[in-house]
């Protein structure tokens, strides 16, 4: 495929190349902070909805521009949490989860929680906590060294080998099981999250959020407000979200109540200067010495969040479907999605137009489109040969009906997708294209096929979020047989990766409760099981479980535990 690049574009990219560099404070908490934010963003995954994400950003900008702070750029994330939260990271990260915006804040309750969480970081509550470790440590040692968990020295060997999947080779440690990569960000992301600040750091960053969220427009009543929306919808409880993070709830009640009639709302003003400086001084930042590749991407994202119209803006669209779609034209021609990536472009067109409606960026991703629909038609003859001759891997069929969602092999390509995912006991993928293909064409050969090996796989289905599916569907015999077989899997059901699916899926769902306290129990299980591998020196089931644990269930009293028991250690 040619690459369409038009003068603007090119002009574009010389521009980026003489931005100003960015002095930071101090590049070396940046850059933790920043490692720490990629590891959240993977550990819980992003909340991706755009439209919430702007809102978040509007706002966040407006407040961040009246705190004055000039240390470090301000970023906003949402991440993919049912529980209500939020937190700070020290480098000028902040986090909301999609509990949080599930209580449907409106914008001064909104600019008063952001208000909150940016004076965290103004006010550098995260460096200053007097803790068993402080922030700062904990981002140091984690990221770069490594988690110890604490064991008795004297039920130790002497060289016992610590795990690395990077490294084979095995080394002493006397102190206890060094976690590193995942596992060591596993831990102090968590800890992160459900940290609690000290009254003093909660009070200041009370008082100085809604004075911000005042001075950018916001009504100052709206933090009391939203203390008022969590009090009635979150349960007040010092193991739940945003309880175990933000205490002393009713005194902060108060002043807020006292607060907002000494603070005058002003008129609020745009942040666009300030969000445009932003994103230039987070493009300086990616020439940071040692940066890894995948830190630079995500600073180029953040700064098109930062701001997201204009020249600049549309470049880093551009280069990042580029990179897209050079990624994807370099596996074989059968595996790539031309598809899922038009629809990429499509999005970014959209966001375009309500912006910028006049951005060449569209005609410009119009045209590349053009080019890969062309190149999707091309193909076709191939896939139906390839199809025809019933030699394949799933990754075929899954990019068939990626591709090819009408044609008149959709219905059949499901049904052997399905067959390919129960095969691989991939129990409720199997289920959502066993339901495509008897939706597609329910009195085909291949719909009937469908729907009597839903009825066939009910009785042994033991994946949560696959009997939900199907106890939703009006098939009322399959309902009943997928809603018997969930009410007794939902206390029952073997691994932690299972239950945790279900809560993700259906956060709401009928068995939320039961599914929740089995996840419990089962990490806890595992936390013992972790404790007599730590005593007998079998360092590679332990630290097996404590990724489980830490990747299924990090909200459980077992994560809790075993937080509690790791000890940081240079």
């Amino acid at each position: 495929m040619r690459v369409l690049v038009p003068p603007l574009v090119a002009a574009l990219l010389l521009g980026a190349v003489i931005l100003p560099a960015q002095q930071v404070s101090d590049p070396d908490l940046f850059a933790k902070s920043l490692s720490a934010t990629q590891q959240a963003l993977a550990q819980y995954g992003r909340h991706d909805v755009p439209e919430e994400l702007r809102r978040v950003n509007d706002i966040g900008y407006r407040i961040a521009r009246e705190s004055g702070f000039q240390e470090f750029p301000f970023t906003f994330h949402l991440i993919d949490m049912p529980e209500p939260n939020a937190f700070a990271l020290p480098g000028g990260q902040i986090f909301l989860t999609r509990g949080m915006l599930d209580l449907d804040l409106d914008d001064d309750m909104l600019a008063g929680l952001l208000g909150h969480e940016i004076a965290h970081v103004v006010e550098r509550h995260g460096v200053r906590m007097q803790k068993r470790a402080t922030l700062l440590n904990a981002l140091s040692q984690a990221l770069l060294v490594g988690v110890m968990i604490a064991a008795d020295d004297s039920s130790r060997r002497p060289a016992d080998p610590y795990y690395d999947p990077r490294d084979p080779r095995a080394r002493g440690s006397v102190k206890g099981d060094m976690i590193q990569g995942t596992y060591a960000a596993g831990i102090v992301v968590t800890e992160l999250l459900l940290r609690g600040y000290s009254r003093e750091f909660e009070d200041e960053a009370d008082e100085e959020g809604q004075r911000w969220a005042a001075g950018a427009g916001f009504d100052p009543d709206g933090t009391r407000r939203l203390m008022a929306r969590m009090e009635a919808r979150i349960p007040q409880t010092k193991t739940y979200g945003y309880w175990r993070t933000h205490p002393f709830f009713d005194q902060r009640v108060l002043a807020a109540e006292v607060r907002r009639e000494l603070l005058t709302v002003q008129s609020p003003r745009p942040a666009d200067d300030y969000r445009s400086r932003t994103q230039k001084e987070l493009l300086a930042l990616t020439d940071l010495p040692k940066l890894a590749p995948e830190l630079v991407e995500l600073l180029r994202w953040q700064a098109l969040n930062a701001w997201p119209q204009g020249e600049l803006a549309d470049q880093l669209r551009l280069d990042r479907l580029h990179r897209q779609r050079e990624e994807l034209l370099a596996q074989t021609e059968l595996r790539q999605d031309l598809t899922a990536l038009v629809e990429a472009y499509r999005e970014e067109i959209a966001t375009v137009r309500e912006l910028t409606p006049k951005s060449p960026f569209i005609t410009t991703a119009r045209q590349e489109i053009e080019e890969l629909e062309r190149l999707r038609d091309e193909r076709y003859p191939s896939f139906v040969e390839t199809w025809k001759q019933r030699v394949f891997e799933t990754g075929f069929l899954e990019t068939f009906l990626s591709n090819y969602p009408e044609s008149e092999y959709a219905d059949a390509v499901a049904l052997a997708l399905g067959d390919a995912y129960s095969r691989s006991r991939r129990q409720t993928e199997a289920v959502e294209q066993y339901l495509t293909a008897w939706r597609a064409a329910p009195d085909s050969e291949a719909g009937r096929r469908a729907r009597a090996g839903l009825r066939n796989l009910v009785p042994y289905l033991d994946r949560l979020s696959a009997l939900q599916r199907l106890a939703e569907q009006d098939d009322l015999e399959l309902a009943r047989l997928a809603e018997e077989r969930l009410q007794k899997m939902a206390s029952t059901y073997k691994e932690l990766e299972n239950g945790a699916e279900y809560l993700k899926r259906f956060p709401d769902g009928p068995y939320q409760e039961p599914v929740a306290r089995r996840l419990d129990a089962l990490a806890n299980e595992l936390l013992g099981e972790l404790l007599l591998y730590q005593a007998v020196g079998d360092t590679v089931k332990a630290l097996e479980r404590i990724r489980v644990i830490l990747t299924h269930a990090p909200l459980s009293p077992a994560a809790d535990k075993l937080r509690q028991r790791a000890v940081l250690d240079s």
